[in-house]
């Protein structure tokens, strides 16, 4: 692993090599998990605009094992994307394992395993940070899930379950002792769901005792947030979720500030409404017709936001059912008829 730290400009730039096994991330700035949005096209675009990795959306063990129609589609990877991890959930070691050699088979680079969702929905089940309460158990899970694949897997996790148990580096040593490659933290415990701030500071605890790359995760917005949460934590990479959401540039934008120093200006209104139709046809193409435009919504407000006039847009895309008015009223909002507000 290489971390060369230096001063450009008066601001602190970076330049990063991270290995995770075999797999080599140049510029460690990567694409968080998340559910309903780092999806096929929205990992493509991503990646494109330059990313070191990026992940899927969490996949629950068993239906991927089930072979249910709706996770095999979430699963699904391109060559332009690779390397791309695929972020598991389950309870089960065999499950686990189970998902993990079926999308290594799938064309896989990396297995992420999901110590972190905070959704009621998955700590009921056990799942997901709820882990993060019994590690005896979550040992278990990390050492199937590394016997039963080749390539490298990774772990997510929190701070802890609640402040009485902030048990992430000790978490950390049981993973890197199974074999995990690389870590990832939110800095956040589970009760606090994505209420309050990200602690950065705290990931320095994690990173003093292990020695595989640790990469801090949580309320990573802007150029500020990637120096400071990078000074704090001491991590050796950055995770990026919501601050991408309608912003695909982003990442590729932290990576060239992290080599440079220099902080480049969002696309032009017309260039955002040019990469809001590809994405939104992208959409189209992968989930059809009907779910794709319905999909696509959430990221056409993501893109509108801070814009004149982005609530009526919004409200006027949501009532069409023809894409191809959708792709028209999108040309029309961003052709830069509406200035941005200021800043």
């Amino acid at each position: 692993m290489v971390c060369l730290r230096f001063s450009h400009n008066d601001s602190v730039a970076y330049l990063m090599t991270i290995n995770v096994g075999p797999v080599q991330i140049d510029d460690p700035v990567i694409l968080a998990p998340m559910s309903g949005v780092s999806d096929l096209p929205f990992r493509r675009l991503v990646k494109r605009w330059g990313a070191g990795l990026v992940v899927s959306e969490m996949i629950a063990s068993q239906a991927m094992v089930n072979a249910n129609h709706k996770t095999m589609k979430m699963t699904t990877n391109c060559a332009a994307e690779q390397p791309m991890a695929v972020q598991l959930a389950g309870y089960e070691p065999e499950l686990m394992a189970q998902a993990a050699k079926m999308n290594e088979d799938r064309g896989a680079a990396i297995i992420d395993i999901n110590m972190g969702c905070p959704v009621k929905k998955v700590v009921n089940k056990q799942s997901g940070s709820a882990l993060m309460r019994d590690l005896d158990h979550a040992r278990r899970m990390i050492e199937a899930t590394v016997e039963a694949v080749d390539i490298p897997v990774t772990l997510k996790m929190r701070k802890g379950w609640d402040d009485d148990s902030l048990n992430a580096p000790e978490l950390a040593r049981i993973a890197e002792d199974a074999g995990v490659r690389m870590l990832t933290v939110h800095g956040r415990t589970r009760c606090q769901l994505y209420n309050g701030t990200a602690d950065w500071q705290f990931i320095r605890n994690v990173c003093n005792v292990v020695d595989i790359p640790v990469i801090v995760n949580g309320d990573i917005r802007t150029f500020d947030d990637v120096d400071m949460a990078l000074e704090q934590s001491g991590a050796d990479g950055v995770m990026i979720g919501r601050g991408a959401t309608g912003r695909p540039w982003f990442l590729g934008h932290v990576m060239h500030y992290l080599k440079t120093g220099e902080r480049l200006a969002p696309p032009s209104a017309a260039e955002q409404g040019e990469i809001v139709c590809e994405h939104v046809d992208h959409m189209l193409s992968h989930f059809g017709g009907y779910a794709g435009l319905r999909m696509a919504r959430k990221h056409i407000a993501w893109y509108s936001r801070g814009f004149n006039f982005s609530s009526e847009f919004r409200n006027k895309i949501n009532t069409m059912d023809d894409a191809s008015q959708v792709i028209s009223e999108i040309g029309a909002f961003f052709s830069g008829a509406w200035l941005p507000k200021a800043a």
